[in-house]
């Protein structure tokens, strides 16, 4: 039987902060037609789901957020 998740509070925070992040750069890249934004905001979307261990996280969330605003041209 597989184990249960994670759903600590601090958890279900960072997965909607990070994944609202992910959401605006995948709408502002599908808008400006730049593949880059798309596919960093699918990811900050989807890596919550997988991942239980918060400080994991927030960590890749903000190097996420950060490599939106570095690559989004």
């Amino acid at each position: 039987m597989p184990a249960m998740p994670n759903f600590s509070l601090a958890n279900i925070i960072a997965g909607t902060i990070f994944s609202s992040i992910g959401f605006i750069g995948f709408f502002y890249g599908r808008r400006m037609n730049l593949l880059k934004p798309v596919l960093i905001g699918i990811a900050l979307m989807a890596y919550p789901y997988f991942i239980e261990n918060t400080l994991v996280i927030y960590a890749i969330g903000i190097v996420g957020t950060l490599a939106l605003f570095v690559w989004r041209d």
